[in-house]
C-alpha cells in the first residue's frame, strides 16, 4: 500500500497488520545532459512502489532531496547538509515507529545517502526503536549490471539511463553521445586515486558534463531486466526481514562480567 494514497482509517487497518515499511530515498541532482535531475528519486520510488504492490508492503512517500554537495556546480542540483539529512531521516523514521513500524528498509538510489542512512539505522538500533537497513538497488544485482554493460560508470551511466528509460521514459536520446563524449567513459583509466588517497571531491573534477560510463549502451529493455531483478531482491529482503523475531534484530545486552558467569 502506498501511504500517500490512503485515508487514515485505511492506513490504520494496514498498520494493524504490518510492522515493516519501505521508504524510498533519492536525490535531485545533475545526471549528465541526458537524464533528468529526478533520476535517483524516480528509480527509488519506482522500485519501492512496485515491491509494495507485489508483496503487499507499506510504502511511504519519497524523500526527493539527499546529500549531493559533490554535484553542486551543475545547474539545478539541490542538496541538504549531511547532519540535517541524518536528523530528518531519523525523525521521519521515529514517526513510523510511533505508528507501529519496527522494521524499515530505506530503498536508496543515491550513493551520497548511503553512509548517512546507515548511521540513522545505527541510531534507531541502539535504543531498540527499530531495525532499519539501507538498500541500494544496483548493489543487489552486481553480476547482472556487469553482464549488461561494458562501461558502466557509477553515475549517469548506462545502468541509471536504462532504469529511467524503463520506469519513466525521460531519457534525452539525442544527448546520449554527447553525454558519453563529454564525460568520463573509462573509469578505471582515470587518475582518481594515488597511493591509497582519493584525489577528488566533486564530480566535475572527473567529468565536465557530470556523466560517467557509456550511456549509449543503455536501453529500456535492459532497464526492465535491471528493474525486475532488483525488485525481486527487494521483495526477498523485506519478506525475510518481516519474518525475523524482534529478539534477533534488537540490540544485544551488555556482556556479563566473568564473575557472574561462574
Amino acid at each position: 500500500m502506498y501511504l500517500g494514497d490512503a485515508t487514515w482509517p485505511e492506513a490504520g487497518d494496514h498498520l494493524a497488520e504490518e510492522s515493516l515499511a519501505v521508504v524510498p530515498v533519492g536525490s535531485t541532482e545533475q545526471h549528465g545532459p541526458h537524464l533528468p535531475l529526478s533520476t535517483d528519486h524516480v528509480i527509488a520510488e519506482g522500485l519501492a512502489r512496485a515491491a509494495a504492490d507485489r508483496a503487499d508492503l507499506l510504502c511511504t512517500p519519497t524523500v526527493n532531496i539527499g546529500v549531493s554537495p559533490h554535484h553542486r556546480q551543475f545547474h539545478g542540483t539541490m542538496s541538504v547538509d549531511a547532519p540535517v539529512f541524518r536528523d530528518y531521516m531519523e525523525s521521519l523514521s521515529r514517526s513510523l515507529v510511533y505508528q507501529g513500524i519496527d522494521r524499515i528498509v530505506y530503498v536508496n538510489a543515491h550513493g551520497g545517502n548511503v553512509e548517512h542512512l546507515q548511521e540513522v539505522g545505527r541510531r534507531l538500533h541502539e535504543d531498540a526503536a527499530a531495525y532499519a537497513v539501507e538498500w541500494m538497488w544496483d548493489e543487489s544485482i552486481p553480476e547482472l549490471v556487469d553482464d549488461l554493460f561494458e562501461q558502466n560508470g557509477p553515475h549517469a551511466g548506462p545502468k541509471e539511463t536504462s532504469m529511467v528509460w524503463h520506469i519513466a521514459d525521460l531519457v534525452r536520446e539525442g544527448e546520449l553521445e554527447a553525454a558519453r563524449d563529454g564525460g568520463l567513459t573509462d573509469i578505471e583509466s582515470a587518475a582518481t586515486h594515488r597511493n591509497g588517497a582519493r584525489l577528488f571531491y566533486d564530480s566535475i573534477e572527473n567529468a565536465d558534463n557530470g556523466a560517467f560510463g557509456d550511456p549509449t549502451d543503455a536501453s529500456a529493455e535492459k532497464g526492465q531486466q535491471l528493474f525486475e531483478a532488483a525488485c525481486e531482491q527487494l521483495i526477498e529482503l523485506c519478506t525475510w526481514l518481516d519474518a525475523q523475531p524482534w529478539e534477533t534484530l534488537g540490540p544485544r545486552d551488555h556482556v556479563r562480567e566473568r564473575t557472574e558467569e561462574r
